[in-house]
């Protein structure tokens, strides 16, 4: 979705597929219940506290910038969502992984440990995190035991239509993350963490080794 010019309020939305796949059921299948808004087109470093017309040409610049169409790759849109935070925040808030990445090699094959992934937000909290596999095939994902949590997203996020399938999503303070079935040939996918009350966001790659052929 997005505005077709910086002068008039007119918005032009585009369905994905399953957008589309929902329409067609009928309105009631396509009841559109959330939303999130980006400003992906805008580059702040644009912003001029020199200016010398004054405080009122500060944003000239951004405000004259040409907006971006409607797309419906999820995968190009939607990259810096928007937030609400306290009037107070003064810093924007960071989540860090315990882990940067996660590989799984082959010579240890089906027997590796599953490994524990929590997270910690700077500047702002969070009391929870939603953790997205993006591709089980790849890794297993299950609570971590004590943690608590359950299925089931408490914020928007958008995968592309090959990863959503056989995604997993966990709402809990930490998860763990294991080695999962062999796979043909080595796999990598990603899992996200995204802060419930902040609407943070990041994520790390996690690596199968472990192949057929390396059992064998």
């Amino acid at each position: 979705m997005g505005f077709l010019n910086n002068t008039t309020v007119t918005v032009d939305a585009i369905l994905t597929k399953k957008g589309r796949e929902l329409l067609a059921q009928g309105t009631e299948a396509f009841n559109i219940t959330k939303f999130a808004l980006a400003d992906d087109e805008v580059d702040y470093n644009l912003f001029d506290v020199t200016h010398p017309n004054g405080s009122d040409s500060y944003g000239k610049v951004i405000e004259n910038m040409p907006l971006l169409e409607a797309i419906p790759d999820e995968n190009h849109v939607m990259r810096y969502k928007l937030m609400t935070l306290p009037k107070s925040t003064i810093k924007m808030p960071i989540i860090t992984a315990s882990v940067s990445s996660i590989v799984f090699n082959a010579a240890a094959g089906l027997s590796q440990p599953a490994q524990i992934i929590s997270a910690v937000t700077a500047n702002v909290a969070d009391s929870s995190y939603t953790f997205i596999l993006h591709d089980q095939s790849v890794a297993s994902m299950n609570v971590n035991e004590g943690a608590g949590g359950g299925v089931g997203a408490t914020t928007p996020f958008f995968l592309g239509e090959d990863d959503a399938p056989n995604s997993k999503t966990l709402v809990a303070s930490s998860v763990n993350i294991g080695v999962g079935a062999p796979v043909n040939v080595q796999k990598a996918t990603q899992l996200t963490i995204i802060g419930n009350d902040t609407g943070a966001t990041t994520s790390i790659t996690i690596t199968n080794k472990v192949t057929i052929a390396s059992l064998a």
